[in-house]
């Protein structure tokens, strides 16, 4: 098994866990690079890159333009090379100048790996089942149980344990709680919670009625109605995401790096700065003040 098989089985992973990555992968080099046709790599959200994809210049332009796609969702390709090289480039490539002395240039597919959220559907009900359907049609996944890494619970057993699984989903810290009940059963089962132990912040995290306000309908609209909010609450999450790219500007070399975990970095007079690879972070540590004619820092 290759390295690049490797990094293809760490992706089917990651995507089984739920959780995000971009996978990169050069789809074209002109030598003299590092890198050969068909490598990969990974580059996870915290900017972490496993797998090879290129040397000290061609990594940090990947992670960074891996976590743009991972912030929009898009697909793309860029192509790293030395000054000039991307004038003739399609209007649709990313051109990403190299500051390194090779003269070798490039090309990477970046393809984002973002996860879908999970959704534990409890109960047999019409409108769990139906739910359930409809969700996974939409782009979720969707689990009978509620577990630690379910992004949103309904429950739906009509009496069948709902204080179980309501109060197992407050414990896992599910983003959205709803129950389908009437108003006199969500009341019973609200009280019972709170003999519990639960506090009112958290009951007043679950949802009842979930969904939106249709009035009498059937079990199966009664589905539909919540379809739409847990849409309506998705995006409404990932327009309150943090932002997973931010960016500096290494001082020595000049390049555009992510801020990361993972990335090169110093702190001088209480300030952090980033660099695109070792060599870079340690010529700035011996001698800061040759490369500070402006703020490519962040503040402590």
């Amino acid at each position: 098994m290759t390295a690049a098989d490797d990094v293809l089985l760490e992706a089917a992973r990651l995507a089984e866990a739920g959780e995000p990555f971009a996978l990169a992968t050069v789809v074209r080099v002109e030598r003299p690079a590092s890198t050969r046709r068909g490598d990969r790599a990974l580059v996870t959200a915290d900017g972490a890159v496993r797998g090879w994809i290129g040397g000290a210049c061609s990594e940090p332009i990947v992670v960074r333009e891996a976590l743009r796609a991972l912030e929009d969702g898009e697909p793309r390709v860029v192509l790293i090379g030395p000054p000039g090289r991307g004038g003739a480039a399609p209007s649709d490539v990313v051109v990403a100048e190299s500051s390194c002395a090779s003269e070798g240039t490039v090309e990477v597919l970046i393809e984002p790996g973002r996860p879908k959220p999970l959704l534990a559907v409890v109960g047999s009900s019409p409108a769990a089942v139906t739910l359930a359907k409809l969700a996974e049609v939409v782009g979720w996944r969707v689990s009978s149980e509620v577990g630690e890494r379910s992004d949103a619970v309904v429950v739906a057993t009509m009496g069948h344990g709902d204080e179980d699984a309501l109060a197992a989903a407050v414990a896992g810290g599910a983003g959205y709680i709803g129950l389908v009940a009437s108003s006199k059963r969500a009341g019973v089962v609200l009280a019972a919670l709170r003999e519990r132990g639960l506090d009112e912040e958290a009951l007043a995290s679950i949802r009842s009625p979930a969904g939106l306000d249709l009035g009498p309908v059937a079990q199966e609209e009664i589905a539909v109605a919540i379809l739409a909010e847990l849409v309506a609450w998705r995006q409404a999450r990932r327009a309150a995401a943090e932002p997973l790219l931010v960016e500096a500007l290494d001082p020595v070399c000049g390049m555009t790096v992510a801020v990361s975990p993972a990335a090169e970095s110093a702190v001088h007079e209480g300030v952090t700065y980033y660099f695109c690879h070792a060599g870079c972070r340690e010529r700035f540590e011996a001698d800061p003040a040759a490369y500070l004619t402006g703020n490519a820092g962040i503040s402590h």
